[in-house]
């Protein structure tokens, strides 16, 4: 198919030169040549634009080229036919708990109190009973993201007096049968409280020898009623181990910023530059403009990021997605847990939680939908540490097939995806194609 023609004729694609595809839920490694990390995608649209072949190899690409026949000198390596399908970068999901799912388990009906502090202790009455965490609970969500089209993930596992490195050591032996193809990061994530549970402090530091890329913190106000000492604590330990650091702040606009500007200020003490992201940071959207500006400028100049899961409440504001990009201030999009014991919603498709953040945002203009996309895939691989990530010579081989027109179309429409390629392994095929 052309350029020009649509992709909604162009409903599936082939594999050719002798390699299959792994079908829908197969196991991550890819079957037969796949597992070397080489493929070549031909006849896809690159955000849209001209149809181009794109050749990976080693995990990498290693070219595009105007969509045509293949010279019969050219290397053999596993061939895909994209029929013309939109091809975007593969989606990174910047805030997750994969550790924390009933998914594939019973139905578990929602109990306990509401509000943070109810939502944890109904979690710690429950889980043990659940098994939660465990590695085939873990394997589940990972599966369920991948074939939506995720190829990074940033996530928090938690660590408690209760569980230890439990969850962590899950999460790691859970993404390592990915062998590379799926890029996942670490944040030690005391869901529980800091200074409220004596030791927890201490389970932090043994979090960052075990291998966690960051620490979490959470609330430091209303949780540990004491901002000062939560954060002054997490900064300390992650400024020795050159570690980086990710706060779950959910509390409201002036005692939000209050301590927003806290982590300012020991960003600079313990030399953090880059390494810090406040995840949710209600409090930014919620206080006038003036503020919020001179807040950001702050944050920016220090590296600072943030995360929104795009809460769609009624009446939630929405983080100002070109506010903090002309401030300077990385913004990622994650889907925050998924069917866990807060709550049962959630799919874990990042793309789902762009369209809430597009929708309750009010963007509607082709260059902002574009962005959004690009906030869910190229512009939030920061998130693992990545400095690019796009469909460009030298890119990493994450690539999403999908039945769309265009980015906006995609964003939208939210069709299935087609196909999910990691350092140039084919992860998951749409059952069916």
């Amino acid at each position: 198919m052309s350029s020009a023609e649509t992709p909604s004729h162009a409903a599936g694609f082939s594999a050719a030169s002798g390699s299959a595809p792994a079908a829908s839920g197969s196991a991550p490694a890819a079957s037969g040549s796949a597992q070397s990390g080489s493929l070549l995608l031909r006849n896809v649209r690159p955000w849209g634009g001209a149809a181009q072949d794109i050749l990976i190899e080693d995990g990498r690409i290693a070219s595009l080229t105007p969509a045509g026949p293949v010279p019969a000198s050219a290397e053999a390596v596993p061939e895909i036919d994209g029929r013309g399908l939109l091809a975007i970068p593969g989606l990174v999901n910047a805030h997750a708990h994969v550790d924390k799912s009933w998914w594939g388990l019973p139905w578990q009906s929602y109990g306990g109190e509401p509000g943070t502090d109810g939502r944890i202790r109904h979690e710690r009455a429950e889980r043990d009973g659940l098994g939660i965490p465990s590695v085939g609970i873990t394997r589940t969500v990972l599966e369920r993201m991948v074939a939506q089209g995720t190829t990074a993930i940033r996530s928090h596992a938690d660590v408690d007096l209760g569980l230890g490195l439990r969850g962590i050591e899950a999460v790691r032996q859970a993404a390592a049968e990915y062998a590379g193809a799926l890029e996942l990061q670490i944040v030690a994530f005391p869901q529980d409280g800091v200074l409220r549970r004596p030791g927890v402090m201490s389970l932090l530091k043994d979090a960052l020898q075990a291998g966690a890329e960051s620490i979490g913190g959470l609330d430091p106000a209303t949780i540990d009623r004491d901002p000062v000492g939560q954060i002054d604590g997490i900064m300390e330990i992650a400024g020795e181990a050159e570690a980086g650091v990710d706060i779950h702040l959910h509390d409201p606009a002036e005692l939000g910023v209050f301590q927003i500007e806290l982590v300012c200020e020991r960003v600079e003490r313990f030399g953090l530059q880059g390494k810090v992201n406040i995840a949710h940071g209600f409090a930014v959207a919620q206080v006038d403009a003036g503020r919020r500006g001179e807040l950001l400028s702050r944050m920016g100049e220090l590296g600072m990021s943030m995360t929104t899961v795009a809460p769609p409440r009624m009446g939630a504001q929405q983080l100002p997605m070109r506010e903090l990009e002309k401030a300077g201030v990385r913004l990622g999009l994650g889907t925050d847990g998924i069917r866990d014991l807060w709550s049962p919603y959630g799919t874990g498709d990042i793309m789902g939680i762009a369209w809430q953040f597009s929708r309750a945002g009010g963007w509607v203009r082709d260059e902002d939908l574009t962005q959004v996309v690009r906030l869910a895939s190229s512009d939030g691989a920061w998130a693992v540490g990545r400095d690019d990530h796009d469909l460009v010579v030298g890119g990493r081989g994450d690539v999403v097939l999908a039945d769309a027109e265009n980015p906006m179309d995609l964003l939208v429409r939210g069709p299935a995806r087609e196909l999910v390629v990691g350092a140039g392994r084919i992860l998951n095929q749409r059952e069916g194609q």
